[in-house]
């Protein structure tokens, strides 16, 4: 199933010329057929995603609440299993990795 985005073209202003290698090249244009984007689509994507800021801060509070809260109480079991915390990292991933 491929998704189609909008992506509205007079808010790109910026032009970037950009050299790659061919292996890169490669995997950009696998990634973009097999997502049904377009290459820079792809490349606009990956800078969201290492540049999303908000999200890691989000993922990061997360965290020190579940670290706390399983050291708040000496002797309890941690709120996830490792397993469980796993399958939800693994979820994040791949939700992110959606067009």
């Amino acid at each position: 199933m491929h998704m189609l985005m909008c992506i509205d073209m007079s808010a790109l202003e910026r032009r970037l010329h950009l050299l790659l290698d061919q292996d890169r090249h490669d995997r950009l244009v696998a990634e973009a057929e097999r997502t049904g984007r377009s290459v820079n689509a792809v490349i606009r994507a990956a800078i969201d995603e290492h540049f999303d800021e908000q999200r890691d801060q989000v993922r990061r509070a997360a965290a020190a609440r579940l670290l706390l809260a399983s050291a708040a109480a000496p002797g309890s079991e941690p709120a996830e299993t490792w397993e469980q915390m796993l399958a939800a990292q693994d979820a994040d991933l791949q939700d992110s990795l959606r067009p």
